[in-house]
Order: structure tokens, then C-alpha cells, then sequence
């Protein structure tokens, strides 16, 4: 019986000390201080483990490894540029060393491919994730490794579990019982309330250190927000700052529970991916949505699937024909304290969830950006890419033309035709037919 008092009266000290440090202030948005000494000492750890680094490997592997990403130089020149040094007037078999030379460099290093892999760090984040040669360069560094793995594992793990089960059972039962309200600002008032308080308490799970800049451009209601997409987690990054109703594809296991439960509060738009029915309905909804100024703004992934945060990959032109203002914003993790991209081909929802809860954080920078409107003249397509080249330069990255979707399919065979058409108009236009008619 001592032994279950004992137990009992851990268990209580735990859950107040848990409750009134950290449950209770992140669910009014208030910060006592702790996370910033956690994040202050983490800091100084990891910058104490990159000199002992420096110091135990060999200069020509640091510079190796501190090389800029990039194994190959590539010559982006189009087509016609490339083979003019090559080919004469009529076809000829050097042609072939052309092409050859592309398809080595597609293989060597693929520009696609490698965005939907978490990011290559520069120095070693005392992960076990990370190169684990690491863990031999000196013994004090050892250490430092294994008192992080017992941290992590024995301490923050069972917390952030903890406040993430109470954060999404919030949630799941708070929209429950507020969708069983008649639409009125009441219920609106409390579904944003409770959206903002369960997602602050999901965020403080994983100990996110997020740094809004630019707050004067927030999305409006009204209006459609866009970013740049890397994790289901973008969606409580941004809905710690202010609600927004969602658009999103249809999820099963754990993420089908909370998006059915989160759209009887709010009128979220979920659809399915493979049936082309839906996306009429989607845009007519979106468009009967933002018709509305008094409804939450619109928060659209154009991209259509998650990124490693390297980069931009085209964006879908669907967001971009309903019309309306897009309010850009820009999304950039710092990958050096944790990997936040979900690689969802490889991990299910609670895989990645306890993957990044084992991290040391989660640290991103939020920028909002002024809106932008659709141009006179200007077709849906180019002003997608307009916004793209906007949240690619303001978040640091790279801004790459190629669709998401080939995360999960193959080039469409319309690539490869359109490659083969060029080829042939390059025969036709500077060949024995342009000749003949001479």
C-alpha cells in the first residue's frame, strides 16, 4: 500500500506540475520563461558538440561535409542551346551524347526525388536520426549523446505525449460539442476558441519555438491564405496565430478522427483525392466561401503534398482560379533541432508523430506577406507561380517547376512527348525539309 501512495502522489505532483506550468499558460497563450531557458541550454549544447566535432574529424571531411548541396553542375541552357554545338543541319548521331549527359545527371542527382527526404545537416544534432560515427569521436561527447537519448526518451517523450493526448482529445471533444450548436456567432466564437486552445497545447507537445514576422499582413476573413506545405503540423503552426477553416485531402486512422470531428465545427472543405467529382464540389464550395466576408480565411496547400522544406514545387492552379485575395505566407524550419517533414510514403501519422517527439524541438520562422490579387491578363497558372516565386524567396528556398505528385506517380507520359516534340521541330525546322523548301 506505501508503495501505491507513493506512486499515487508522484503521479498527482506530476500532473499539477504538468497542468499548472504548462497545460494551463500555453491554453491562454501565455509563455512563463522555461521553454526559453530549455531552448538557451540546447543552443549551448549543440553548439559545444559541433567544436568537439571540428576538433575529432579530419579537416577534409568537414569540408566535405560542409559543402554546398549540390554533387553535379548543371547546365540549364534550353535544348536548342545545348545541341547547337553539337548537331549540324540534319540529324546526327552526337545528338545522342546530349541526351545521354541529361539522364546521367537526372541519375546522379535528382532534383525531385531528393525533396521528399528529410533535409542533410551540416553538423551532427546529437540525433540518433543523424550519423552515428559521431558518437565516437570523443568519450565526453558520447556522454552528452546518451544523457540527450535518456532526456529525450524518459523525459520530454512521456510529456509531450502526455499534453498531446489531452490537446487532441480537446479538440476531438470540444468541435464535437459545438458542432451540435445551430450556427450563430456563439458557436463560431467558441469553435475558434477551441481550435486556438488545443492547437497551442499541441504546439507546446513539441516544444515549438514558432516566430511570427510581419503580423500587419495575417490573412482576413474572406480571404485565402497559401504556404508552402513540409507537415501536417503547419496546421497548428499557423492556428496557434489565428484560426483559418481548411482545405485538405480526406485522411484515415488518427488524422480521420480529427478531421471529422473538427468539420462538424467548422466548416472545413475535405476531399478525395482520386475522384475527380470532388474537386468541382471543392471549388464550389471555395468559391460560396470566400463569397462570405464574415467566414475564417481559407488555408490551402497548393502543393498538394509535403515537401522537405528545401524547396517549392509547383503549385496546383485550382486555389488560384476561385478568385479572391491570397494572402502568401512562408514557412522555414530550422531543421538543426528536429526534422519536421513528414514523409508520408514511409511514416503513418503516429510513427511521425512520436518520430518529431523525440526531437529536441520543433523551431520555425512564420512571414506573412502582403496580399496579392490576380492581374488583368493574367491566367491562373502564371499567378500561381507569381505567388510561388514570392513564398520561395521569402522563406529561403528553392523554387522548383516539377508537380508534387510524382512523390506518389510517374512522369505523365506528356513530359516525355513534349521533349520528343522539340526534338523533332529542332529536325524539322534545321533539317533536309527546311532545305527542300529553300
Amino acid at each position: 500500500m506505501e508503495g501505491a501512495e507513493l506512486a499515487g502522489k508522484i503521479l498527482s505532483t506530476w500532473l499539477t506540475l504538468v497542468l499548472g506550468l504548462i497545460l494551463l499558460p500555453s491554453a491562454f497563450g501565455v509563455s512563463l520563461g522555461i521553454s526559453e531557458i530549455y531552448m538557451k541550454i540546447l543552443v549551448k549544447t549543440l553548439e559545444w558538440a559541433t567544436i568537439r566535432i571540428e576538433k575529432g574529424v579530419p579537416k577534409e571531411s568537414v569540408l566535405k561535409n560542409s559543402a554546398p548541396v549540390g554533387i553535379i553542375q548543371r547546365d540549364e541552357s534550353p535544348m536548342e542551346k545545348g545541341l547547337s554545338g553539337l548537331r549540324g543541319r540534319d540529324f546526327e548521331l552526337s545528338d545522342v551524347f546530349y541526351f545521354s549527359k541529361k539522364g546521367l545527371e537526372a541519375i546522379v542527382e535528382d532534383e525531385v526525388t531528393q525533396r521528399f527526404s528529410s533535409e542533410e545537416l551540416v553538423s551532427w544534432n546529437l540525433l540518433t536520426r543523424t550519423n552515428v560515427n559521431f558518437h565516437y569521436i570523443s568519450l565526453r561527447l558520447t556522454m552528452v549523446w546518451g544523457l540527450g537519448v535518456i532526456v529525450r526518451y524518459c523525459v520530454l517523450l512521456p510529456l509531450r505525449v502526455a499534453l498531446a493526448f489531452i490537446g487532441i482529445t480537446l479538440l476531438v471533444m470540444g468541435t464535437t460539442l459545438v458542432g451540435q450548436l445551430p450556427d450563430s456567432s456563439l458557436k463560431n466564437w467558441l469553435s475558434e476558441l477551441v481550435h486556438l486552445t488545443c492547437c497551442r497545447i499541441c504546439v507546446r507537445a513539441l516544444s515549438g519555438t514558432i516566430h511570427y514576422h510581419n503580423k500587419q499582413y495575417r490573412p482576413q476573413r474572406g480571404g485565402i491564405c497559401v504556404a508552402n506545405h513540409t507537415s501536417p503540423i503547419d496546421v497548428l503552426i499557423l492556428t496557434t496565430d489565428g484560426c483559418y477553416a481548411m482545405v485538405g485531402q480526406v485522411h484515415g486512422g488518427l488524422m480521420g478522427i480529427i478531421q471529422r470531428a473538427m468539420v462538424k465545427a467548422c466548416p472545413h472543405v475535405w476531399f478525395e483525392r482520386s475522384e475527380m467529382k470532388d474537386r468541382h464540389l471543392v471549388t464550389k464550395r471555395l468559391k460560396e466561401h470566400i463569397a462570405d466576408r464574415k467566414k475564417l480565411p481559407i488555408l490551402i496547400f497548393p502543393e498538394g503534398t509535403c515537401i522537405n522544406n528545401t524547396s517549392v514545387m509547383m503549385f496546383k492552379k485550382g486555389s488560384f482560379e476561385i478568385g479572391g485575395t491570397i494572402h502568401p505566407v512562408a514557412i522555414k524550419y530550422n531543421p538543426q533541432f528536429g526534422d519536421a517533414f513528414w514523409n508520408s510514403s514511409k511514416y503513418n501519422m503516429v510513427s511521425y508523430l512520436l518520430r518529431i517527439m523525440t526531437s529536441w524541438a520543433i523551431v520555425c520562422d512564420v512571414w506573412y506577406m502582403p496580399p496579392m490579387t490576380r492581374e488583368e491578363g493574367e491566367d491562373a497558372v502564371q499567378f500561381a507561380n507569381r505567388v510561388r516565386s514570392a513564398i520561395a524567396v521569402q522563406g529561403g528556398l528553392t523554387e522548383l517547376p516539377w508537380d508534387g505528385g510524382l512523390k506518389r506517380a510517374k512522369v505523365k507520359d506528356t513530359f516525355r512527348e513534349e521533349q520528343q516534340k522539340n526534338y523533332s521541330k529542332m529536325i524539322v525546322g534545321n533539317g533536309s525539309l527546311n532545305s527542300e523548301s529553300d
